[in-house]
C-alpha cells in the first residue's frame, strides 16, 4: 500500500503507475484524494466541535455559581446538541476512512524507475543468460514421457484423488523431490538464512498483508466455513511473521527461508503450459525472504537474486534472468527479476524464480516497521522475497537434461548425496 502523502504529492506519477501496470483506471486516484479531502474536512469538523462542546461544559458551573440557572440550562441543551454532532462526525470519519482504506488496497505499487516499461511478456528485459544448452544426438523426451517410463509421478490418480494439476510423486520421484527441497534449504542456512516451518493456511488479514487480498480470484483457494486460505507461496505466512510489530535495528537484517506446499487455483491456464510438471495446483517451493532497512533493500534484491541463481549453476542448468518490465510484474512488485530455466525436452524456457522488492508496500499494510535507533521514531522496513527454488520445472528441467537416449536420467552430482542413488534407469 502507498503512503497517502505519497499520493498527494505525487498524483501525476501514481496515475503512470497504474497505466503502466495495467492495473485499472488512473481515475481512481482523482477519487481517492477527493475521499481524503473529505475525511479530513470531518475530522477538522469533528475536532472543532469538540472543542466547542469542551468550552461550553466548561462554562456551566461557572454560570450555576452565578445563579444564572436559565443560561446554564441552555447552554446544557446546547452541549447536548454538540454531543451528538460530534458522535455523527466520529461515525462520518470512520465511514471515511474505510472507503479510503478501500481505495488505497486497489493502487498499486510504484514501478522502480529501473523496470522497463511495457505491456506484455515480450516487452520484458532479458538481462543475462548462462550455462549452454544442452545438445542430443537423438530426440530428446519431454518430462511427462520419463517420469511416466519410471513411474516417477501420477498425474491420474492424482486427478481421481482431487483433481487435476495435484499429482502423486512415486518412488525417485518422491525422493528426488525431498532431495531438492534439503538441498534447497540447506544452501539456504550456508547464505545466513534462518529455517522457519511455517503454516500452510492464512488468515484475512495476513493475505491482504503481502496483497493477494483484495483481488484473489485468479490465485488463492478459500476455506469459506473457517475463513483461512491455503497459501499461494511461503511468502505469505513468513513475512507476515513480523506484522504490527516494531523490530530494532540491531535485528536487521531478516534472512529467513522456509518450505511450503503451495496452493493455487491458477485460472486461465491451458494447452501445453499445463502438461506435465509445468503447471500445477499444488506444489512444493523453498522461499527466501529479506527484511531490511531501505536504504538496503536494492542490494539485498541483487543478493537474494544471486542466491537463487546460484542454486542453478550448482544443478548445471541453463538460465536466464529477465527484468520484468512493468506490465507483467504484478500489483505489489516495485522490481522483479524471473529466472527461467531451459528446458530441453520441450525446448522453451520455463520459469523456475521470482525475486521481488516490494519496498514498504507490503510493510505499510503489514505495519512492520524498525526504530533506527533506540528513542528514534518507528519506520517501515523493507521487504523482499524470491523463490529458491519453486520444484516442479526444476524436476523437468532435471529429467529433460540429464536423460539419455533410453530416456534414463543421471542425478546431479551435487544431488546425488541427498537421493541416495545417482541415476534414474
Amino acid at each position: 500500500m502507498l503512503d497517502i502523502e505519497r499520493i498527494r504529492k505525487e498524483p501525476k506519477r501514481i496515475k503512470e503507475a497504474i497505466r503502466a501496470k495495467g492495473a485499472g483506471d488512473p481515475a481512481i486516484v482523482d477519487q481517492l484524494l477527493e475521499v481524503d479531502e473529505e475525511r479530513r474536512a470531518a475530522i477538522t469538523e469533528m475536532q472543532e466541535t469538540q472543542e466547542k462542546q469542551n468550552k461550553v461544559s466548561r462554562s456551566i458551573g461557572q454560570l450555576k455559581r452565578e445563579g444564572k440557572d436559565e443560561e446554564a440550562q441552555e447552554k446544557i441543551e446546547e452541549t447536548s446538541r454538540l454531543k451528538d454532532r460530534v458522535k455523527e462526525l466520529e461515525e462520518t470519519v470512520r465511514e471515511v476512512k474505510e472507503k479510503q482504506q478501500r481505495l488505497l488496497l486497489e493502487i498499486p505499487n510504484v514501478p522502480h524507475r529501473s523496470v522497463p516499461v511495457g505491456a506484455t511478456e515480450e516487452d520484458n528485459e532479458v538481462a543475462a543468460e548462462v550455462g549452454e544448452k544442452p545438445t542430443f544426438d537423438f530426440d530428446p523426451k519431454p518430462h511427462w514421457e520419463i517420469t511416466e517410463q519410471h513411474d516417477l509421478v501420477d498425474f491420474e490418480r492424482g486427478a481421481k484423488v482431487t483433481g487435476a494439476g495435484f499429482p502423486f510423486y512415486l518412488g525417485k520421484g518422491a525422493r528426488l523431490q525431498r532431495a531438492l527441497i534439503n538441498f534447497f534449504l540447506d544452501r539456504a542456512q550456508e547464505n545466513g538464512y534462518r529455517e522457519v516451518q511455517a503454516p500452510h493456511f492464512v488468515n484475512e488479514d495476513s493475505a491482504r498483508g503481502t496483497g493477494q487480498l483484495p483481488d484473489k480470484e485468479d490465485l488463492m483457494y478459500e476455506i469459506q466455513r473457517d475463513e483461512l486460505f491455503p497459501i499461494p507461496t511461503a511468502e505469505v505466512p513468513v513475512t507476515n511473521f513480523f506484522r504490527n510489530e516494531i523490530l530494532s535495528a540491531d535485528e536487521l537484517p531478516v534472512k529467513l527461508c522456509a518450505y511450503t506446499p503451495c496452493f493455487r487455483r491458477e485460472a486461465g491456464s491451458h494447452g501445453a503450459d499445463v502438461r506435465g510438471l509445468n503447471r500445477l495446483h499444488q506444489f512444493d517451493k523453498v522461499e527466501l525472504v529479506h527484511v531490511v532497512e531501505p536504504d538496503d533493500s536494492y542490494r539485498a534484491l541483487e543478493s537474494l537474486r544471486e542466491n537463487a541463481e546460484a542454486l542453478l549453476d550448482d544443478l548445471g542448468l541453463p538460465y536466464r534472468r529477465l527484468l520484468m518490465c512493468t506490465g507483467d510484474m504484478g500489483f505489489t512488485q516495485a522490481k522483479k527479476y524471473d529466472l527461467e530455466v531451459w528446458s530441453a525436452g520441450q525446448q522453451r524456457w520455463l520459469e523456475v524464480s521470482s525475486i521481488s522488492n516490494f519496498e514498504a508496500f507490503q510493510a505499510r499494510r503489514m505495519a512492520i516497521r524498525y526504530r533506527p535507533e533506540a528513542e528514534a521514531k518507528p519506520k517501515l522496513v523493507h521487504t523482499l522475497n524470491g523463490s529458491g527454488l519453486a520444484l516442479p520445472r526444476i524436476v523437468a528441467a532435471i529429467l529433460e537434461q540429464y536423460q539419455d537416449e533410453h530416456g534414463n536420467v543421471l542425478i546431479p552430482e551435487v544431488l546425488q548425496p541427498y537421493t541416495g542413488f545417482d541415476t534414474i534407469e
